[in-house]
C-alpha cells in the first residue's frame, strides 16, 4: 500500500508455464504477452517453468525478446538437462515448493505432493504433468499447476498461470488461454 496516496501497490507477478513439449509457438506467444509486463511497465518479475520442453524456452525467449529471473525445475521428458526435480524459493514474502509432479504420484491425488510441501515450509506448490489447470487450496496450502502451454488435457486449450503477490496477504491466482488467432485471454477455471 502506499501510505501517502492510500493506495494499493501492485503485487509481484510470478508467470507460471509447464509442459510446452515443442511446441515453441505457443511459448513464444505467451512469452510476447508477458513482455509487456515485466518491469518498468509491468509486475510480472519472474517465470516459474515447471518442466517438459525445457529445451523451447531459449528458443521462445530469444524470438520473444522476453528476459525474466527463471525458476526452473526438471520434467520427465527433460531428458539429459541438468535441473533439480524439484526446488523451493521465496517470492515477495511466499515461499513456493515447484516440481514438476511426476514423482509424487499426482492420480492418485495430491497427498505426496501436500507432504513435499509441508517437509519444505512452504505455503504454495507450483506442479505441472497432468496438463490440466488447478487452483485449490488443501489443508492451508495453495496448489496451482498452469495446465499446458503446449498439448493440453482439458477443453480449455493451452493454459498457463500469473500468481500475484503481495506481502501478508493470501495469493491471487489468475489462468489465460490461448485463443484460435494467438490472442492470450484470461479465463476462470473450475476446480
Amino acid at each position: 500500500m502506499n501510505a501517502a496516496s492510500g493506495e494499493i501497490s501492485p503485487g509481484k507477478k510470478l508467470l507460471v508455464i509447464s509442459d510446452s513439449h515443442g511446441n515453441v509457438s505457443a511459448l513464444t506467444i505467451v512469452f510476447n504477452w508477458a513482455r509487456e509486463l515485466i518491469p518498468p511497465k509491468g509486475t510480472i518479475c519472474a517465470c516459474a517453468y515447471l518442466g517438459d520442453g525445457f529445451s523451447d524456452l531459449h528458443k521462445a525467449a530469444e524470438a520473444a525478446g522476453f528476459y525474466s529471473d527463471w525458476k526452473l525445475v526438471r520434467g520427465n521428458n527433460d531428458y539429459g538437462i541438468q535441473l533439480p526435480e524439484a526446488a523451493v524459493f521465496n517470492f515477495a514474502d511466499h515461499r513456493f515448493y515447484m516440481c514438476h509432479g511426476h514423482k509424487h504420484n499426482l492420480y492418485s491425488g495430491h497427498h505426496i505432493l501436500q507432504a513435499s510441501v509441508k517437509n519444505n515450509d512452504a505455503e504454495a506448490v507450483l506442479f505441472g504433468h497432468s496438463h490440466v489447470p488447478i487452483y485449490k487450496n488443501i489443508d492451508g496450502i495453495s496448489f496451482i499447476n498452469p495446465g499446458s502451454v503446449g498439448q493440453p488435457r482439458s477443453n480449455i486449450g493451452s493454459t498457463f498461470a500469473v500468481v500475484e503477490c503481495h506481502e501478508c496477504e493470501p495469493l491471487k491466482v489468475e489462468f489465460f488461454t490461448i485463443n484460435e488467432t494467438g490472442q492470450v485471454r484470461e479465463i476462470k477455471i473450475d476446480n
